[in-house]
């Protein structure tokens, strides 16, 4: 890599509006500085009605796509936890949030871009085809123009597409990968990556070669759409600050898909 210069376009996506009531989670307006998505929790695993307001209208400000973050109804763990629920009722929430969402973005004029789910549902859809299928199907049913944002090469891509939706193939910055192409566990050590150039090198090497180095080594052939970068850490707007100034150099370019 070194020497080479890149000529592509990427999307970074941020999840966004983790607060609620009297909570604030997150930078989200200093974070909008430097992403060009951002996906917007919709009150199930964090975020309420006025912080949805507030989001939305910080991203129509900075020119930011606005998404939609559904996740399980489960405050008290964020969404990170899976919970037992029928593909009706999984079809339900989703159509709920997403809808929610939709509604805030028609008060404030801006188009909705598309939708990520988030935490344990996200995880959950990319290994399993139904819950996938249900999830795409649910999005569709909404708003069949909006992107549906899945881990690159699970289940979520194929599922997206089956349904007629637009898809984007999502890697992470900030997360280490297993042989199969699946996330590490947060529980696990080494899940998260603290360090800002060997995340944007991680970005980098997929976008130039297709592939992502996973935590034994092994060379696991991913696409990249859109980058994720997570809001909530201490150190989250300098980390989004410093991936964006280290793929620029490379001569990505940083744009909202559409």
């Amino acid at each position: 890599m070194e020497g080479a210069r890149l000529s592509k376009t990427i999307d970074i996506n941020c999840d966004l509006g983790e607060g609620f009531g009297v909570y604030t989670f997150g930078a989200d307006e200093s974070l909008m500085q430097y992403i060009s998505s951002a996906n917007i929790a919709c009150g199930a695993h964090a975020g309420d009605p006025n912080v949805m307001d507030a989001v939305v209208r910080l991203a129509k400000k900075y020119g930011v796509a606005v998404g939609a973050h559904p996740g399980f109804p489960d405050l008290p763990g964020f969404g990170r936890r899976n919970m037992q629920l029928s593909p009706d009722e999984i079809f339900h929430i989703v159509v709920y949030q997403v809808g929610a969402l939709a509604a805030f973005c028609k008060v404030h004029e801006i188009k909705m871009n598309h939708v990520k789910p988030h935490g344990a549902l996200y995880n959950l859809a990319a290994k399993d085809s139904q819950i996938a299928e249900v999830i795409a199907g649910a999005i569709y049913a909404v708003n069949s123009d909006l992107i549906l944002y899945g881990l690159a090469g699970s289940e979520l891509i194929p599922a997206g597409e089956k349904a007629g939706l637009k898809v984007a193939s999502e890697i992470f910055a900030d997360r280490t990968y297993q042989p199969d192409g699946s996330l590490t566990l947060r529980k696990e050590p080494h899940a998260m990556i603290t360090e800002i150039n060997k995340a944007v090198n991680q970005v980098k090497t997929v976008i130039e070669s297709g592939y992502v180095e996973a935590v034994d080594g092994t060379k696991v052939k991913l696409r990249a759409d859109t980058v994720c970068i997570h809001g909530d850490g201490e150190q989250a707007v300098n980390f989004a600050k410093e991936l964006r100034t280290g793929l620029n150099e490379e001569g990505v370019s940083i744009k909202p898909l559409s």
